[in-house]
């Protein structure tokens, strides 16, 4: 194993490091007094459950008034839910990783409290000190040119190698959609479930765009390329650009011979992209941006699309009713999985593409297929773990910490205050533009 190899993950993990704020002698002696936290949450919880086994070995069940998700939680030690009143969900993250509480299945308790978010207010959110602090942290992981490559290469470049050992066959990482190509038997010779859902997706996308030979398209965040290698099969050209060199050597490598002069991979900004398309298409990148670019990105798609052109875009949000409070701080996923990131607020984004005079059409919502997709992952993810087939260098704190995420992921599509959307944006061809 060389150095390199015992380093991959510490950029993430490093990097949450400033988020992290340490339980002192004072802070574990008031501990047991948070016990009232656990009132808060009953109150809040008009739908669901939540049976909990509290340190000194009692139980107390929560909620229970309506029906929605059931779940169980040990309560090792009273600093969990210290951790979780004044850091939120990095706080419980935190708490999961010192051991201080335990759950046979964690995913339903997040979908829990994600359907549950409105009623529970600020219960699970940092306050105060803590929720300054989380902000100050995410501020510096802002996407400025060299912030964007940096993040990006945090997440994406932990190696081709590693995400292909839990990824289907297509390498994409983003939600698959079932239903669109016709019944799975039609494909099953030929492909995983999870492969047939994202051939799926790739399908949706190509409707939206719905190119014609001669075309010249622009994929904004193109991943390992799978989606630009199908779509260019229809007979059109594209640039696709990413800031992974990880995955543009991937891209590069898989993309088919006789396709080798129609796709350009390219490692480039959007906000560095000038040239007239036919069409564009971007999956799950926005999310990566930070709300004060998203004006930029809405840029690119207003400059570089002809007139008559046609957007599509897969983007991932969060209720618009959750927003504020979301923003207002900086989440588990921020601090240790996607720095620079924020879900989007449909309404926001929306208002931003017609302020640049782009139509908003043909919304499809499919939330529960993001939650599938992820199971799927983390079900392929522990058996690689298990198996030992993930590659070197990544040591047993990094792969609870990816188990945990996909956890996280799910429960919260699962509770309905995320979702995912694909969404078509029009140029008129009467655009006339600033």
């Amino acid at each position: 194993m060389t150095t390199q190899d015992i380093q991959r993950g510490d950029v993430l993990l490093r990097g949450a490091g400033r988020f992290e704020r340490k339980v002192g002698i004072f802070s574990r002696l008031v501990a047991p007094g948070f016990a009232k936290v656990l009132d808060h949450i009953d109150r809040g919880l008009a739908t669901g459950s939540l049976r909990a086994t509290l340190p000194d070995g009692s139980e107390r069940m929560l909620g229970g008034r309506a029906e929605g998700f059931d779940c169980e939680v040990t309560l090792h030690d009273w600093r969990a839910l210290l951790r979780l009143a004044t850091n939120g969900s990095i706080g419980w993250y935190q708490a999961w990783e010192a051991g201080e509480w335990s759950s046979p299945d964690p995913v339903p308790l997040f979908a829990l409290f994600m359907a549950n978010a409105a009623t529970l207010g600020g219960t699970a959110r940092a306050k105060g000190p803590m929720r300054l602090a989380a902000r100050v942290a995410h501020w510096f992981n802002r996407n400025t040119k060299d912030g964007a490559a940096r993040n990006i290469r945090a997440h994406y470049d932990l190696g081709n190698d590693f995400y292909a050992a839990w990824l289907d066959e297509t390498m994409t990482y983003s939600s698959a959609l079932w239903g669109v190509m016709g019944e799975p038997n039609e494909y099953q010779q030929m492909t995983s479930e999870l492969s047939y859902g994202q051939l799926g997706k790739i399908a949706a996308i190509q409707q939206r765009l719905q190119p014609r030979d001669g075309q010249k398209l622009l994929e904004i965040g193109c991943g390992w390329g799978g989606a630009s290698a199908i779509i260019a099969g229809q007979g059109v050209d594209i640039d696709a650009i990413s800031l992974s060199p990880e995955q543009l050597a991937w891209a590069k490598e898989a993309l088919p011979e006789d396709l080798a002069g129609a796709v350009r991979f390219l490692e480039r900004d959007y906000r560095d992209v000038d040239g007239q398309y036919d069409g564009i298409f971007s999956v799950e990148m926005v999310e990566a941006l930070g709300r004060e670019y998203w004006p930029s990105y809405m840029d690119c798609i207003a400059r570089n699309l002809k007139p008559g052109g046609r957007a599509a875009i897969q983007y991932i949000s969060i209720r618009d009713d959750l927003f504020d409070a979301y923003a207002a701080s900086a989440d588990f996923i921020q601090a240790y999985i996607f720095p620079g990131g924020l879900l989007i607020r449909t309404s926001e984004f929306r208002a931003l593409a017609q302020e640049r005079g782009l139509e908003w059409r043909d919304r499809t919502d499919f939330g529960q297929h993001y939650a599938e997709t992820l199971c799927i992952w983390r079900e392929a993810f522990d058996a690689a773990a298990a198996e030992g087939a993930l590659p070197d260098g990544f040591d047993d704190q990094f792969v609870r910490l990816w188990r945990y995420y996909l956890m996280y992921c799910e429960g919260g599509f699962r509770g309905g205050g995320i979702d995912v959307h694909q969404v078509t944006l029009v140029k008129p061809e009467s655009y006339k533009g600033e």
